[in-house]
């Protein structure tokens, strides 16, 4: 009994095998998932069938899987999910309120932890609220530069305290200052290590010994004691240019507990007058250990300036945005664009410039902060590797972004509330399904939110699995979510093949084309070292080969059908039908469509292939090659010859019979009368001047049979007479044409010559003059002194 039941299990099997899913051209069907985790794995669309009695591809679109028979209930398709665990909304508060909160217990982004259950490919989604909670708590620490080119603006700082309290009333009540100052590396060719420059650096004036780094003053809201402490200070002196800021900026950022830094807004102002050293510049001193990032404060004093080198900047940005810290830069007006390009790489960085003794260094701070705090980038921890994250912002005036941009809103005032929605997907089933944990907080900002990964790897029906199952061969495998996950030593989709007897490697080397060709061909399965080819939906498409490298519905088509329905596809190649030739059996043999009108094939000029001419001369076109742009006139060429022999005249009259013997002629009446099923029909005109029409038929180039219409078009000779006749009356009108011009412009002349003269003849004057002999005999003599009295 049991022999047979095993027999009919195997059977069974067998005929699962041969009906294995066909390949539907979807990543599912194609991914040859053995058991329900991986199938599930290869993405969101995938679903795995349970029924341990469907027949084909278990792993398949779950559309797809209800469609070949497995019913909803036994498909398993797990979906993510997502849960919020803290969820305290955002504070809502006034700054003038009786009831002051602790900073822990304002709330600005919402909700504040998750939890979330990826599946491959699907990405779970969620939404963050963010608002600028009013009197929200700072702590500012001002780092400056006590270079001797700084005196003037300490001076200033001094007021710093009570001064910036006051001014920041209106954007907080709950303010906090630090003071800390920084000069320069304590060897070698930064400061002159004497014991007499060490003691009074810029003699004759008295100056402070130089320093690296010091914490003047931690931070605190007594702004008469930031005053105290900072009028106390005086500037020191070192030899180049650059300071040594960096290590300040490094020692502010990690030292937390030294700087009394709160979980509040942090704002760090750095004031300069100078560059800045970085990383590398160390080994001018000696110094090659690369800067730990760690804190190193003793009584204040950061003590290791002699033993590591500066920070880089990228090391110098991470610390400060690990440490929630806004950088101010309140720089001179000489190295402003310095800094400009610093803070490109420093996140929530803003840079200022300074008057020149610092006098507006609170208005600096004050417009500076409000241009960081109007801006909320959110920002993630390193990410798993398989898990993406994106972003779609919903800011003010309805704008909504995504991309880089999907991260940040701006013009953010106090009080308002804006959205992001965030996605995030995993690929596969990162970490083996370790849970991960990252977090999202806005840049500058100590609140974050903690999310919590789960990678679901495995189906629910992985649980309830039957070891050792008799449906896995004699129980050498467990039976899970329908199929079998052999046991070790077997392999096979019933565990039917033993690893002793087929090496699990042999059974693929055998089951493949060659090494570069995949297990099967990707079109079946390898059962014990032997392809079985899958099934398609389609029974006529059918896999076969030893290889299952074969099928007959991949071959080329035409037209829309397989070999252009003129033949069968076998192996991939297709098997012509009488008549027809080509890859896709398109090419037809019949060389009717090739025949010329005068019923030769091409023109006798080429070939037919396919039902085309192919001319063999590449000066010939056209469906039959009877069209030769560049060939020289055929009818010119045997006109003379035609005109000789049929009318017995021309240019070769006397030399027709050796040029022209081999034409043969034959006469028609007309040109109406000629030939259709000819070459070419030609017109040319003869010594005459008529016009004289034949066709011809060729053998090979050589036109041999020629048909002429006996009747010619000539030309009417002129008529002389009434030509002559024309002309001289012509010549005659002409001549009397001009004489009449003639004499009319000479009336005209003479009439104008007329009136010219009867002008000047009625203007002439008889005018009377004085005789010159003659002279009177009276006198007049004119007494001048006689004025008429």
């Amino acid at each position: 009994m049991m022999s047979v039941t095993l027999c009919l299990m195997s059977v069974l099997f067998g005929w699962l095998s041969l009906c294995t899913g066909q390949q539907d051209g979807n990543e599912c069907a194609l991914s040859n998932a053995k058991t329900c985790g991986q199938c599930i794995q290869v993405g969101e669309q995938c679903g795995w069938c349970t029924d341990i009695n469907f027949s084909s591809s278990r792993c398949d679109e779950v559309a797809s899987l209800i469609k070949k028979g497995c019913s909803e209930a036994s498909i398993e398709n797990p979906h993510g999910s997502v849960l919020i665990n803290k969820d305290k909304p955002v504070t809502n508060r006034q700054k003038d309120v009786a009831e002051k909160l602790k900073p822990d217990e304002i709330t600005q982004i919402q909700p504040q932890k998750l939890t979330l259950n990826l599946r491959s490919g699907e990405a779970q989604k969620f939404s963050l609220k963010f608002k600028r909670a009013e009197d929200y708590p700072i702590d500012l620490y001002y780092l400056m530069d006590l270079s001797y080119s700084m005196k003037s603006h300490l001076q200033n700082v001094k007021r710093l305290g009570t001064d910036l309290a006051r001014e920041m009333q209106g954007i907080t009540s709950d303010l906090r200052i630090g003071f800390g100052s920084f000069l320069e590396k304590m060897v070698m060719p930064f400061i002159i290590t004497t014991p007499q420059w060490l003691e009074d650096p810029c003699a004759p004036l008295k100056c402070m010994t130089p320093f690296s780094y010091r914490n003047v003053l931690s931070l605190t809201s007594n702004g008469q004691e930031f005053s105290r402490t900072v009028s106390e200070q005086r500037t020191s002196g070192n030899l180049d240019s650059p300071e040594g800021g960096f290590d300040a900026i490094m020692q502010v950022a990690v030292c937390r507990e030294n700087i009394g830094w709160r979980n509040v807004t942090r704002l760090l102002v750095f004031s300069t007058d100078a560059g800045f050293h970085f990383a590398g510049d160390g080994k001018l001193g000696g110094i090659v250990r690369p800067n730990d990032g760690k804190c190193h404060l003793e009584n204040n004093a950061y003590t290791m300036s002699s033993y590591f080198d500066y920070p880089t900047i990228s090391h110098l940005a991470d610390k400060l945005s690990e440490n929630n810290i806004q950088t101010i830069f309140a720089v001179t007006e000489e190295v402003q664009p310095l800094y400009k390009e610093l803070s490109k790489l420093i996140p929530k960085s803003a840079v200022g410039a300074l008057s020149v003794n610092s006098s507006n260094v609170i208005r600096l701070i004050i417009d500076a902060y409000n241009s960081l705090s109007s801006e909320v980038i959110l920002e993630n921890s390193k990410l798993p590797e398989g898990v993406a994250i994106s972003f779609l912002s919903h800011c003010k005036n309805g704008r909504s972004e995504t991309g880089e941009n999907g991260r940040k809103c701006s013009d953010i005032s106090i009080g308002d509330e804006v959205m992001f929605d965030v996605a995030i997907t995993a690929k596969g089933c990162p970490g083996q399904g370790k849970s991960e944990t990252i977090k999202i907080k806005p840049q500058g900002f100590t609140e974050e939110v903690e999310i919590v990964l789960n990678f679901i790897c495995e189906c629910e029906c992985h649980e309830t699995g039957i070891p050792n199952s008799p449906l896995c061969h004699h129980g050498n495998g467990r039976l899970e979510c329908g199929a079998c996950r052999c046991n070790e030593g077997r392999v096979g989709k019933s565990c039917e093949c033993s690893t002793d007897e087929v090496n699990t490697e042999d059974m693929d080397a055998n089951c493949r084309m060659n090494n570069g060709t995949d297990i099967c061909s990707n079109n079946g399965e390898c059962i014990c070292g032997t392809c079985e080819c899958k099934m398609r939906e389609n029974p006529a498409e059918i896999y076969s080969g030893r290889f299952c490298e074969c099928d007959n519905f991949s071959c080329e088509r035409s037209n829309g059908s397989l070999c252009a329905g003129h033949g069968r596809c076998e192996c991939r190649v297709c098997i012509c039908d009488a008549n027809y030739t080509g890859s896709a059996c398109d090419c037809p043999l019949d060389p009717t469509p090739c025949l010329a009108g005068n019923g030769h094939i091409c023109n006798r000029r080429g070939t037919c292939e396919c039902g085309v001419c192919k001319c063999s001369d590449p000066k010939f076109k056209g469906p039959t090659c009877e069209i030769c742009d560049t060939c020289p006139n055929v009818c010119m060429e045997i006109k003379d010859c035609v005109e000789c022999l049929a009318f017995n005249s021309g240019v070769k009259k006397d030399t027709c019979a050796q040029d022209c013997n081999l034409f043969k002629i034959t006469k028609v009446k007309d040109k109406d009368s000629l030939p259709r099923l000819t070459d070419q029909t030609c017109k040319q005109r003869d010594v005459d001047g008529c016009t004289l029409y034949f066709a011809f038929s060729a053998h090979g180039d050589t036109p041999t049979e020629v048909y002429v219409a006996e009747t010619r078009d000539c030309p009417v000779a002129p008529d002389i007479v009434p030509i002559v006749a024309g002309v001289v009356a012509g010549i005659v009108l002409i001549g009397l044409a001009l004489l009449l011009i003639w004499k009319l412009l000479m009336i005209i002349h003479d009439r104008r010559e007329f009136a010219k003269f009867e002008k000047e003849k009625m203007n002439a004057k008889w005018d009377t003059e004085v005789n010159p002999i003659y002279k009177s005999a009276v006198t007049t003599v004119v007494n001048p002194k006689y004025e008429g009295k």
